[in-house]
């Protein structure tokens, strides 16, 4: 399986990229509830793209941590005005755009793994990990 990368421009190629995930999850046999987890990050992670940074793009990929152990990893990335105080952005209600606050809080909670790297004036890489349910470390 290889590694899938989707230019995130505007909200149908969200879309785009949330089916190729589905089929991803589902290729590798994950449980409904984490194959939705994985899908509700790519959704949160390409609208902040679109909303935060102009667009960016999504790579969606399965890694492995051995032989036995499978997962799949989104990653976000952009080149927009990146994030000042990474703590305040990871805060549940917190927002720059009057929306919920609830985008990077909530893929860091469904997730197995999450990463945030930002620079300002340079953009923002997310990375998160949904491992398989029955080969969690």
């Amino acid at each position: 399986m290889e590694s899938l990368i989707f230019r995130i421009q505007r909200e149908a190629d969200i879309y785009v990229a949330l089916s190729a995930g589905r089929r991803l999850a589902t290729e590798l046999q994950f449980s409904e509830t984490d194959r939705t987890r994985v899908e509700i990050c790519i959704l949160e992670l390409a609208h902040n793209l679109i909303r935060h940074a102009g667009g960016g793009e999504i790579e969606i990929m399965p890694v492995h941590r051995d032989p036995a152990m499978m997962g799949i990893a989104v990653e976000a990335r952009d080149r927009g005005p990146g994030i000042p105080d990474i703590d305040l952005a990871l805060r549940d209600g917190y927002s720059t755009t009057h929306s919920l606050g609830a985008g990077l809080p909530g893929v860091r909670r469904l997730m197995d793994e999450f990463s945030i790297h930002s620079t300002p004036g340079v953009g923002t890489c997310v990375r998160a990990v949904k491992w398989h349910s029955t080969r969690r470390p």
